[in-house]
C-alpha cells in the first residue's frame, strides 16, 4: 500500500474520497458506504502516487526551466541558471541539460494535439484532472488517458534516443 506523507495531500485526498462517495453513491444504502469509500479513497491514494510519480519525473527534467512573469513567454525556451555552489554549473553540464531539454521540447511537439495540450496542463501548469477536462472541454477519464499516452509516448521517445530517466 502507499503511503501518503504530505498531511494536507492526504487531508485533500479523503476529502476527494468522501465527495465521490456522496455525489456518485449517496443513494445507495448505507450498509455499502464503507466498502465503496475504502475502493473510492484507496484509488484516490494510487492516482495520487501515479501523478506525483510522474510529476517527479518530468519536474526533474524541467526543473532547469525558470518561470517568467511574462505569460507570453515559453518556459521551455528559457534555462534557469544553475546552482553553482552545488557544482552543477559547469559548461559541459549546461549544455547537457540544454540539449535534452531541446530533445524533450521536439518531442513535446511531436504529440498530438489533445495529448500535448493534457499533458502540458497536467504536468506545466500543474493542473489537477478536473481543472484540466473543464478546460479542455472533455472527461476526467480522457484526461487520464492523453496522459498516459503522452508520458509513454516521451518515455518511449527519450529511451530510443538513448536517454535514460
Amino acid at each position: 500500500m502507499f503511503a501518503i506523507r504530505n498531511e494536507e495531500t492526504a487531508l485533500d485526498i479523503v476529502q476527494d474520497a468522501m465527495m465521490r462517495l456522496a455525489e456518485k453513491y449517496g443513494d445507495r444504502p448505507k450498509g455499502e458506504w464503507p466498502m465503496l469509500f475504502q475502493r473510492i479513497l484507496q484509488n484516490a491514494i494510487r492516482d495520487s502516487y501515479r501523478r506525483s510519480r510522474v510529476r517527479s519525473l518530468w519536474t526533474t527534467l524541467l526543473s532547469s526551466i525558470s518561470f517568467s512573469d511574462d505569460d507570453d513567454a515559453d518556459p521551455l525556451e528559457t534555462i534557469a541558471a544553475e546552482n553553482e555552489s552545488e557544482g552543477l554549473a559547469t559548461p559541459h553540464r549546461q549544455l547537457e541539460r540544454s540539449q535534452l531539454l531541446g530533445i524533450i521540447e521536439k518531442e513535446i511537439e511531436k504529440l498530438p494535439p489533445r495529448q500535448r495540450e493534457a499533458f502540458l496542463m497536467r504536468y506545466w501548469e500543474e493542473m489537477d484532472i478536473a481543472e484540466t477536462a473543464a478546460a479542455m472541454g472533455c472527461t476526467e477519464g480522457s484526461v487520464k488517458t492523453h496522459c498516459s499516452r503522452a508520458t509513454h509516448t516521451l518515455a518511449a521517445a527519450l529511451k530510443a534516443k538513448g536517454i535514460e530517466l
